[in-house]
């Protein structure tokens, strides 16, 4: 019997929405070395200055959120991440792994993860950089692919920690393609909804980690993985759920590659 796996209490869309901090306008330009260094001064306006998309990641970077460092005056990126990882990065600009580090830096930090840079956000990112208060999780980004065989492979701190084989959604309840944040995250819990046929489940899970809307990446109990099998979510055989849990942390991006 197949089962639908959603979150039930929280309707948290797919596209969380980026910050609209953008104050300047900056030059750019791309060096051999992947460095990207800042033709000239983003603002003359310091208050200006300060509150920028190209000052927020500045420090997100010095503070460990990114997969890129800030040194010199240009951004640097780390190795050991798919290149698909930096098709998402647009530096002075709101993009996908800025929300993503937003949303890591709300959750280490005591705040509910939405992933935009709001006044408060920046208050307590401004004493963090002022007390050099690290990222305590690392950075991770994760691909599930629907090849067959459908596997799902972590990276984290530019290296690869784990692949495994998964289960994506069946045709009628299919994964959604795209690349989302984790916005919530269970050791435990018990998911209900109904399934194709109208009847309805609940079935508990581990190590659940949801990265759009009620589509989550967790362990359960199947005959085999690699092929579609959940309905919608993607599925890992208990030691793999075990393993990746602790690297899938909030603001994590998860990509889901079509066949």
């Amino acid at each position: 019997m197949f089962r639908r796996e959603r979150s039930g209490a929280f309707g948290v869309t797919a596209a969380i929405a980026a910050s609209a901090v953008i104050v300047a306008a900056t030059g750019i330009a791309v060096t051999a070395s992947r460095a990207i260094a800042y033709s000239r001064p983003v603002s003359t306006r310091p208050h200006r200055a300060a509150y920028s998309t190209l000052r927020l990641q500045q420090l997100l970077a010095r503070l460990g959120y990114l997969p890129v460092s800030w040194r010199s005056g240009a951004f640097t990126w780390h190795s050991g991440y798919p290149r698909a990882l930096n098709g998402f990065w647009h530096p002075g600009q709101p993009n996908l792994i800025t929300t993503g580090a937003i949303m890591a830096f709300e959750s280490q930090h005591g705040m509910r993860p939405h992933g935009k840079a709001s006044p408060a956000v920046w208050k307590v990112l401004l004493r963090a950089a002022g007390q050099r208060q690290m990222n305590t999780a690392g950075y991770t980004y994760a691909i599930a692919s629907k090849m067959t065989p459908e596997t799902l492979t972590i990276w984290h701190n530019g290296r690869e920690v784990l692949r495994s084989y998964a289960n994506t959604g069946i045709p009628v309840a299919p994964t959604a393609n795209g690349t989302f944040p984790v916005y919530l995250r269970y050791y435990f819990q018990v998911m209900r909804g109904a399934n194709p046929d109208g009847s309805r489940y609940a079935d508990p899970v581990y190590y659940v980690s949801y990265f759009h809307r009620g589509e989550a990446v967790h362990y359960f109990s199947r005959g085999g993985y690699g092929w579609p099998q959940s309905l919608g979510c993607i599925e890992l055989p208990w030691s793999a759920a075990a393993k990746a849990w602790p690297y899938l942390s909030y603001g994590s991006l998860v990509t889901v590659k079509p066949a």
